[in-house]
């Protein structure tokens, strides 16, 4: 196969992944009403049915490295991407929330195995001068799979019901997995590892995320007054610091903490996660403005959630285009500066009547914003981290992104339902509030709306630190942003952190 073409291959192997990826996600937020009422699900268990499927992706996107080091990139992408099909036929089948809280957890797993290794092996695939471009298309794709998802997941839902959210991934499942195979194949030199993985880093990590997940939402739709709330606030403070102090002595550590030396990378991670705590908000709470608040279908809600993503989906490769060129700072800061003014009008003009046409043009503002800022901010971080730290890098910037959206379900649960009285929440959540009657209906309906409110204040907020930090990160020329060859492009490490990096050095190398 011939290098140029090869390379389009590679990404249209990934951008699948990409695509189902987005439209799991999207096609459940619709679905969640619907699953509530058939499941008979409480708001927690609908919430960590959500989460369940990000943690485990996001404790798994710290292991990838070593897996990869084990399995070799492309075999553990192609794994993933059968798991996760595998899971969506089974996750239909489903009986009960906690079940299907398990199911997710499987399916996180995989979905991990796809994510973690999908950026490196583009990287790997595209010069660093054409890096922009190729990531601005997978991220447009996943701007498809958000548009596509909601009134796919809207229609599914309505006509079939919530199993068939998690049935239409299959076939797509097959055709990613023929596919990569044909292209990626199996084959692949691998060193035997040196190392361990880093168990006692990974279960710091588990404990800590899932205490603060635990708190916040059990907080939130229970009461705060509780043992359950104690002891996970109690494991995030004290497994973080625990995670951080294995990190920085492990001889083969999941991050490398002197990565974030570079303030290209660091802040680049950074800005990244703030954004995604911003802008995942923008979605999860207005599919619950438009069917619990509105009393809206599924497949109007997905419909009316589209200008969200074909912002994204117009401006990715726009973003793409201009960090090629000219670097990724300023397309970057101005995506995010976007995305503000767009949740800081939602902020202001989301009422029960406000005229749909005004909702819609914030959304695509905020779209735009998002598109301009991924794929430049993904550029700017892959090329920071050097060839040497490429696979590594993926890794980190999953984690990042993945954190910020799992903190962004999570807390603007807790800034919606601090305004909404408690026996009026899941009627809210659920779709049902038609069933609530008088005074109760309208104090319940303007508490949520005023939670509206203070969620996307707070989210605007976030998007302006965002913006600096963005910024500060500085800017190179075009091209610049990437290391010499035989160089790194990452400032000198201790001497277990060198240990660390020569078995990335082993997972990057050895399956361009």
């Amino acid at each position: 196969m011939a290098r140029g073409f090869h390379k389009w291959s590679v990404l249209s192997v990934t951008s699948l992944g990409a695509l189902l990826s987005a439209l799991n996600f999207s096609t459940l937020i619709i679905a969640l009403p619907d699953l509530i009422r058939s499941l008979h699900a409480s708001l927690l268990q609908a919430m960590w049915i959500m989460m369940a499927y990000m943690v485990a992706q996001t404790v798994m996107v710290l292991m990838a490295g070593s897996l990869a080091d084990r399995m070799g990139r492309r075999r553990l992408y192609l794994f993933g991407m059968l798991l996760f099909t595998i899971l969506s036929l089974v996750s239909g089948f489903a009986t009960t929330a906690p079940i299907l809280i398990v199911l997710r957890v499987f399916q996180g797993i995989g979905g991990a195995m796809v994510m973690a290794n999908s950026t490196a092996i583009v990287a790997d695939a595209f010069p660093h001068q054409e890096l922009g471009r190729a990531l601005g298309i997978n991220v447009m794709v996943v701007a498809v799979g958000q548009i596509m998802g909601p009134v796919l997941g809207g229609w599914l839902t309505t006509a079939y019901g919530w199993p068939w959210t998690f049935w239409f991934n299959v076939p797509f499942g097959i055709v990613a997995v023929g596919w990569g195979l044909w292209v990626l194949g199996l084959k692949t030199t691998l060193n035997k590892p040196t190392h361990r993985m880093d168990f006692s880093g990974i279960f710091a990590y588990l404990f800590a995320i899932t205490g603060f997940l635990i708190a916040l939402t059990w907080g939130a739709v229970q009461t705060w007054n509780a043992q359950v709330v104690y002891l996970g606030a109690a494991a995030f403070f004290v497994a973080l610091p625990i995670f951080f102090w294995v990190e920085t002595r492990s001889e083969a550590p999941l991050i490398h903490l002197g990565l974030f030396r570079n303030r290209l990378f660091g802040l680049g991670n950074l800005s990244a996660t703030l954004n995604a705590i911003a802008r995942m908000s923008i979605l999860f709470l207005l599919i619950f403005y438009f069917q619990g608040a509105k009393g809206d279908t599924a497949l109007t809600a997905g419909i009316l959630s589209t200008p969200l993503a074909i912002g994204m989906l117009v401006f990715s490769p726009v973003g793409g285009w201009i960090a090629d060129r000219w670097g990724a700072t300023i397309p970057a800061t101005v995506g995010i500066l976007l995305s503000m003014v767009g949740l800081i009008g939602l902020a202001i003009d989301t009422h029960l009547y406000t005229p749909y046409w005004r909702l819609a043009l914030w959304m695509a503002i905020a779209g735009v914003g998002s598109g301009l800022f991924n794929s430049p901010n993904t550029s700017s971080i892959m090329n920071a981290a050097g060839l040497r730290h490429r696979g590594e890098a993926s890794g980190v910037r999953s984690l990042t992104t993945n954190t910020g959206m799992l903190i962004s379900i999570a807390f603007s649960l807790v800034l919606v339902t601090s305004n909404i009285p408690r026996h009026a929440m899941l009627a809210i959540f659920a779709g049902t509030v038609e069933g609530i009657h008088g005074a109760k209906q309208v104090e319940s309906l303007q508490g949520f709306i005023r939670g509206l409110h203070v969620a996307f204040w707070t989210m605007s907020g976030i998007s302006l630190i965002a913006a600096i930090l963005s910024a500060l990160r500085g800017s190179r020329p075009a091209g610049g942003e990437t290391e010499p060859a035989g160089s790194s492009a990452i400032e000198p490490m201790n001497g277990d952190q060198v240990r660390g990096a020569r078995s990335t050095h082993r997972e990057t190398g050895t399956e361009k």
